[in-house]
């Protein structure tokens, strides 16, 4: 990792899981959207082939675009954008850089972070979250969603639990460093 300060040393590394991703989400994301993207093309097709108007033409093709995107392009375009994903964590630091078009930097200073929580799987891969999340959020588990703001995090991340020590151990340790010029006593 670029920019490290003085003193500051990486103690972890890592990415996302590569490739197709299901979530919890998903057991009612793709029924919902199998029904959403088939009415809307049963309706598209039903106008076409019936020589309707063309604003209803028009109108049908909106519906389409999303049906297909909530069917197949939200699992392309995640996978696509934890392609270009990845976590460090540094002895004063969490840092998360991702971006498919522009590479963005959300860096997190331990001795300023709050709450943060992992959920893991029986393999051992899991979710680090960096804050607590709204409860009843539907789009919590929709990373891919547009517009949807989330919460910071490392997601499915291999040997979830031990990464979670290690950033606990340094969030402990940063919370008995003092900062740089404050004199003791």
């Amino acid at each position: 990792m670029d920019n490290l300060s003085i003193n500051e040393r990486v103690l972890w590394s890592g990415t996302p899981r590569q490739g197709l991703v299901l979530r919890a989400s998903d057991l009612l994301m793709i029924p919902f959207s199998l029904l959403w993207g088939g009415f809307a093309l049963f309706w598209e097709y039903s106008v076409i082939s019936s020589g309707g108007p063309l604003m209803f033409r028009l109108w049908g093709i909106p519906f389409v675009l999303v049906g297909l995107y909530m069917i197949a392009g939200r699992f392309a375009v995640e996978a696509w954008q934890r392609a270009y994903t990845d976590y460090t964590v540094t002895s004063q630091r969490i840092v998360i850089r991702s971006g498919i078009f522009r590479r963005r930097m959300k860096s997190l200073d331990l001795r300023a972070m709050g709450e943060f929580s992992l959920t893991e799987n029986g393999k051992g891969e899991g979710t680090i979250a960096f804050g607590v999340s709204p409860a009843g959020n539907m789009f919590s588990g929709l990373a891919s969603w547009p517009g949807v703001e989330e919460f910071p995090r490392f997601d499915t991340i291999a040997e979830a639990g031990k990464v979670y020590e290690i950033i606990r151990n340094a969030h402990s340790a940063a919370h008995h460093t003092r900062p740089f010029g404050q004199r003791l006593g």
